[in-house]
């Protein structure tokens, strides 16, 4: 606890103890004048009487210590929970992602979805974006300006194919400052510190096409702290898009996108047209973490003197038939 008049504090003490030296001087002398006018057997009669004798003034006289103390503005520091940290939404943009399975396009979908998403959330999370196709690329590093992170996500463009690998890799390497590579030949995995703030958002129909291992990429993510959210983007029955003048099946690969998220401890989340896919942004659960911040405490002392006051008045005013 802390103060931030602490010098009335120093006054509170002289007061009351200055307080209390009159009482015990006042009571003293009540009692030698009992005592010479013969009244002594009347002035210490039974532990009741003392207690109401004393009892009223000694409520008044703990109230005014408390009621300076409150004066000094007192503070605690308490912790309190919020949503907070760094949150990397990661795009697939392959050409699977011009499917119209989900209306108008898988990929115009989820970027809309992102936009309600990044609008949702408070000023203390960073967002940023990150498109994948055969690379990943970051356009737009965390910030606290959402207004340029939506910005990023409606520039996204669908073209190529798809390593949800790479796009875990360069997200990992955004978050920790470092070139992020998977281990060769049974080396040890890079040590990335721990982030346990940082959550990656992969929106993706999960046809993965190549590149780096995708679940030991997810493995290194958990290793520190990174939680990956999945959101599918696609149905069942999947779509066809047309490249190169050639019509190809766009299909959903659930299983890959659940696996990623296992593995880091997050959640799949699948979503078959636009209203699912917004419904579906909803539910991504980000990390709440807490925040120390001061507590002013002068209502309650302010409460608990005014409560003794009025005890003490009230006991007063019964027993003896005055408050003072």
């Amino acid at each position: 606890m802390s103060f931030l008049y602490p010098l009335v504090i120093a006054v509170a003490v002289l007061v009351t103890g200055a307080a209390v030296t009159a009482y015990v001087m006042l009571q003293r002398r009540r009692t030698a004048a009992l005592k010479a006018a013969g009244f002594g057997a009347v002035a210490g009669s039974g532990r009741g009487a003392a207690i109401r004798r004393h009892l009223p003034y000694a409520l008044l006289l703990a109230a005014l210590p408390i009621m300076l103390i409150g004066l000094a503005r007192p503070q605690a520091q308490v912790a309190v929970p919020r949503v907070s940290g760094t949150v990397l939404l990661a795009f697939d943009i392959s050409n699977s992602m011009k499917a119209t399975d989900v209306q108008p396009s898988r990929l115009a979908a989820a970027q809309k979805a992102a936009t309600g998403f990044v609008e949702q959330q408070p000023g203390s999370v960073d967002v940023g974006v990150l498109v994948f196709g055969e690379q990943a690329l970051l356009t737009q590093a965390p910030t606290d300006d959402h207004a340029t992170a939506i910005a990023a996500i409606n520039r996204a463009v669908a073209s190529g194919g798809t390593s949800l690998g790479q796009a875990i890799l360069v997200a990992l390497g955004t978050i920790t400052g470092k070139s992020v590579t998977l281990p060769q030949d049974g080396a040890q995995a890079p040590s990335l510190g721990y982030w346990p703030s940082a959550t990656i958002v992969v929106f993706s129909d999960g046809a993965d096409t190549g590149g780096p291992d995708t679940e030991a990429a997810a493995e290194l993510a958990a290793a520190a702290g990174v939680r990956i959210q999945t959101v599918g983007v696609g149905t069942a029955k999947g779509g066809t898009v047309e490249v190169d003048g050639y019509q190809l099946a766009a299909t959903m690969d659930e299983s890959l996108l659940t696996t990623v998220a296992q593995v880091t401890g997050g959640s799949y989340h699948q979503a078959a047209d636009e209203a699912a896919l917004a419904d579906t942004t909803k539910s991504i659960d980000l990390r709440l973490t807490s925040k120390k911040e001061p507590l002013e405490l002068t209502a309650p002392f302010a409460g608990a003197a005014l409560l003794l006051l009025a005890l003490g008045a009230l006991l007063g005013t019964r027993w003896h038939g005055r408050i003072v």
